[in-house]
């Protein structure tokens, strides 16, 4: 019976431990937030529209992190919760505010070698595909974005908006299937659709 109790305490000491390994401090937090940031802010600001509104979103997305005293089992279980937090500003934003922002990003991506003529084209696809995004809700960018830019499992995805894993398979779908058709038929040729 005294190894059973024992047994049971080593678990309790082992928890205890797996739980510390993966809380922050002031060190951890920054590494974590030099390896996540730039990918969270491009999340934020292709899935709002808004680059402005991103950066906002952004810091409330790690405050809010920090503030919950989550207790992580990875450290890809920390960066799916960040990316789950994010997807829900966004989500909350547009409901708050009623209306989708729809501001294209000009971010760096724009900046093409104007001079060659596959350069230019390249400059062309970009603004179609920039003007196709922001036709999208928040929620088909997200799972796009999360899916195509991220690699994200479906798992990953479905657990990041609450959804189950084969609802999820048919939106991602729609999503892309709706994005192509905005594209117009020589993208719907080269996705497959």
């Amino acid at each position: 019976m005294s190894d059973a109790r024992v047994t049971a305490l080593d678990r309790l000491d082992l928890g205890a431990s797996a739980e510390q390994a993966f809380q922050m401090d002031e060190d951890g937090f920054g590494a974590f937030y030099e390896r996540t940031s730039r990918p969270l802010w491009l999340y934020l600001a292709r899935t709002s529209g808004d680059a402005r509104l991103a950066d906002d979103l952004l810091h409330e997305t790690y405050y809010r992190v920090l503030r919950s005293g989550t207790v992580f089992e990875s450290d890809d279980h920390r960066r799916h919760y960040l990316f789950r937090v994010a997807a829900n500003l966004v989500r909350d934003t547009k409901r708050r505010h009623g209306t989708e922002p729809v501001t294209a990003i000009a971010a760096d991506d724009a900046l093409v070698d104007g001079a060659s003529e596959r350069g230019a084209e390249r400059a062309a696809d970009r603004l179609d595909l920039q003007r196709a995004l922001t036709q999208l809700s928040a929620r088909e960018r997200s799972l796009l974005w999360l899916a195509y830019v991220q690699g994200c499992s479906h798992e990953e995805i479905a657990a990041t908006h609450g959804v189950k894993r084969a609802s999820l398979k048919t939106l991602l779908h729609r999503a892309k299937r709706r994005l192509l058709d905005l594209l117009g038929p020589d993208a719907r040729a080269r996705g497959g659709a």
